[in-house]
């Protein structure tokens, strides 16, 4: 019996609205609540519960930390086997569509894997994570400037960083090609 499952376009949208609404009723937040303590409008929120809008990385980054819960946790899917293939996953991006993450897979709610895509000379900031997360950055292909807490660390191909990722951090790609990152967020206490 196979039991793979693999991410399928038509219903990401559908199954990051039910688990928005499922995760957001279990917490006893109203979408008039979870909007002002994330900054989201509640518009917003209804049509991504929906599942008639395709949210953004940093909307959805919004959402995972204001319910406490793991950004793939939004996106899940249980199975055996997971195979996550290249050009076939779900891809979140930011709003200028410089970066595109991939999540492949995730260890309940424990870590979560993403491939990451930063355009030529293109800037990502992302948002501080929760309290506690430590991210994980391989650059699989091309060049990395990351800036955290005020520090700049270069990488250069197949180099990697640890970094504590409940602070503001800034991805920058100094090169005239993409760039292609493997990360893991790791939401164990540090």
């Amino acid at each position: 019996m196979n039991t793979e499952k693999t991410w399928e376009d038509g219903d990401v949208g559908k199954r990051i609205g039910n688990n928005l609404r499922q995760f957001r009723s279990n917490k006893g937040i109203s979408l008039e609540a979870l909007a002002n303590q994330i900054g989201v409008s509640k518009l917003t929120l209804i049509n991504i519960e929906r599942g008639e809008a395709n949210p953004t990385l940093s909307v959805i980054w919004k959402i995972s930390n204001g319910l406490n819960i793991p950004i793939t946790a939004l996106l899940s899917i249980e199975a055996d086997v997971s195979i996550s293939r290249n050009k076939d996953g779900l891809k979140l991006t930011s709003s200028n569509e410089v970066f595109v993450a991939e999540p492949l897979f995730h260890s309940h709610g424990l870590m979560e894997f993403y491939r990451g895509y930063l355009q030529p000379q293109g800037e990502y900031l992302s948002e501080p994570h929760r309290q506690g997360v430590i991210e994980f950055v391989t650059v699989m292909s091309g060049k990395l400037t990351l800036e955290v807490d005020g520090n700049t660390y270069q990488l250069d191909e197949y180099d990697s960083i640890r970094f504590k990722g409940d602070r503001p951090h800034k991805y920058v790609n100094p090169s005239s090609s993409i760039t292609i990152l493997h990360f893991v967020i790791s939401y164990s206490s540090l």
